[in-house]
């Protein structure tokens, strides 16, 4: 026997990007598990061969989880209520973040846990906080609880707050601290709603079976993954929290982005927020008669989730930050450490230019005492060898070596030795 829809609503005036499961007769476990054809459209069998989620946590900031769920037991930590404070058990009968919890973490139950809901990451825990994310005050005290407390993953089905200064550097803190936040478009076929509206979010859209557009979600240029929203059989119930219930909504879609992140995240964890987030978007697959849109696209984003595919495809790393948009906070964070970078290689290259221009005026200077030390050198050497040559007198033998007197003189004639002229005979006059 199948599950049937009794009632299905679209979401409220403060939860507009949530899904309310209906409630459903009762149905075998084993049925429950046949109905959720999101896990056969996103391959989950072949996923959990290669990641199951094993040691991250998603935080799950919504109406309360109820932790005692045979579908859930042993999976969800118990986190913090900022309503009303008290227990994040579900109050009143509300049965959305139980719905949400499902879709991410769910494990089954029976033998060989083949029965009831299997979430996409099955082995990861689900960090329950009670808040409602419309109320800037609990949104920004959650988100920063979420982080402080262990939380790898954020998801916040919700939607239909206002813009606050406050949410969003929360959203800022939660980035720094290398934890993606996703979020819900909303229900009503409008523009993308707050939190989804902030920079640094990834904004969910919902498809249908057919991995088209589902008429309801909203759209706009904040919108970055699609994901199944339709006919979705997830944990909890109006009436009986330990029951199942079915329903539509960009929540559903939102849960499953977060578990995919999850995946990846247990698989790759040493990514950052925005790089893992960059696996989902890069691996994204738009509707074969949407091919040819510039993305991303207003309502689809980068395309459908693949987690499959974001766990196989050889992906670049990418920035720190991915495809997100940023936080004011993180802009000027970023400025300032770009204006401080380039400041220090600016100081970098004037120490290296003051240090070249020392070594050259140390180098001139040497150059220049050199010379005159040459040049002292040069006059005392001078000097010394004049002040020998006056201590020398004149030379006994003024003639250069080697050359007798006369010798080599052509203009005078070589006077007789006076020794042979003493001795020649006298000459007798001639006869007549």
């Amino acid at each position: 026997m199948g599950i049937t829809r009794i009632l299905r609503v679209i979401g409220s005036a403060s939860l507009t990007g949530a899904l309310v499961f209906a409630s459903a007769p009762p149905a075998t476990a084993d049925q429950v598990r046949d109905d959720q054809w999101a896990l056969k459209s996103l391959d989950a069998e072949s996923v959990w061969e290669i990641s199951r989620g094993k040691g991250q946590t998603v935080a799950v900031i919504d109406d309360g989880v109820n932790a005692r769920h045979p579908d859930l037991k042993g999976n969800v930590i118990e986190g913090k209520d900022f309503i009303d404070g008290g227990s994040t058990a579900p109050k009143n009968g509300d049965n959305h973040g139980t719905g949400i919890a499902g879709i991410i973490a769910g494990h089954g139950h029976g033998l060989g846990n083949r029965d009831g809901v299997m979430g996409l990451a099955p082995e990861a825990k689900v960090l329950a906080i009670r808040a409602n994310a419309s109320n800037s005050l609990q949104f920004d005290k959650a988100v920063k609880y979420a982080v402080d407390h262990g939380a790898s993953v954020i998801n916040i089905s919700q939607g239909g707050g206002k813009y606050s200064v406050d949410d969003e550097e929360a959203v800022a803190y939660a980035l720094k601290k290398n934890v993606p936040i996703v979020a819900s478009t909303g229900n009503s076929g409008k523009s993308v709603e707050y939190p989804a509206a902030y920079p640094g979010l990834v904004a969910v859209g919902g498809l249908e079976k057919s991995n088209t557009i589902w008429d309801n979600s909203n759209n706009g240029k904040q919108t970055l993954l699609s994901a199944p929203a339709v006919d979705i059989v997830s944990t909890g119930g109006p009436r009986n929290l330990n029951g199942y219930g079915i329903g539509d909504g960009t929540s559903t879609a939102t849960a499953y982005v977060s578990a995919a992140a999850a995946l990846v995240r247990s698989k790759y964890p040493k990514l950052t927020a925005g790089q893992v987030v960059n696996r989902l978007t890069k691996t994204a697959e738009m509707p074969d008669s949407e091919k040819a849109t510039k993305l991303p696209d207003d309502r689809y984003g980068y395309g459908a989730l693949r987690p499959l595919a974001a766990l196989q495809e050889d992906v670049p790393k990418g920035p720190a930050y991915g495809p997100l948009s940023l936080p004011l906070k993180i802009k000027s964070d970023l400025e300032e450490a770009e204006k401080l970078k380039e400041s220090q290689a600016q100081q970098k290259e004037a120490d290296r230019e003051f240090v070249i221009l020392w070594v050259i005026t140390g180098v001139l200077a040497l150059l220049f005492v050199g010379g005159i030390i040459l040049m002292i050198l040069l006059v005392r050497r001078r000097r010394k060898k004049k002040r020998n040559v006056e201590l020398a007198g004149p030379s006994p033998y003024p003639y250069p070596p080697g050359q007798a007197p006369g010798y080599g003189m052509p203009h005078y004639q070589q006077q007789p030795d006076a020794q042979q002229q003493m001795s020649a005979p006298p000459q007798q006059p001639p006869l007549n």
